[in-house]
Parts: C-alpha cells; sequence; structure tokens
C-alpha cells in the first residue's frame, strides 16, 4: 500500500507501508520518475529520472508541506500500530 498524502501539479506524493522502519520520508513521483526525499531536515535520498531543475522544483515543494509530509508520516506510522 503507497498512501498519497499530498499532489502538487503533476507530482503525487506518497510513502510506502513498508518505509516504517525508515526516518521519515516521502517519494515524489511523475510519469515513470520517481525521488526519494528525507523529511527534517529535507534532502535528496534517490533521484531516477527527473531533471536537476525539476528535482529542485520538488525538493522545495517538500520543503513547502514539510510539516504537513511530517504529520502524515506520524499519522501513518503511529507506534505500537
Amino acid at each position: 500500500m503507497s498512501p498519497t498524502v499530498l499532489r502538487s501539479g503533476p507530482y503525487r506524493f506518497f510513502f510506502f507501508a513498508s518505509d516504517r522502519n525508515e526516518p521519515a520520508h516521502v517519494h515524489a513521483a511523475r510519469e515513470r520518475k520517481t525521488a526519494k526525499f528525507w523529511l527534517s531536515p529535507v534532502r535528496v535520498a534517490y533521484n531516477y529520472g527527473f531533471t536537476p531543475n525539476e528535482l529542485t522544483r520538488i525538493q522545495g515543494l517538500v520543503q513547502e508541506y514539510e510539516a504537513e509530509l511530517l504529520k502524515a508520516w506520524h499519522e501513518y506510522f503511529k507506534p505500537g500500530d
């Protein structure tokens, strides 16, 4: 399962249920391109297919919505679940 936590323009931001044991992060995708961003602080974990300019734009969105993304992460991965 990969719940979508944000959509902005052509980008879908999500995480995987199996991500529970990793630090907070979000995946971003558009078409067949994908990237992973660690949250707090926001930084790129990996990028498959996005141009440097597009990756910078996406990182800006992750920074803009960092609080909401962290909230969604912690609500989904509640301790004890």
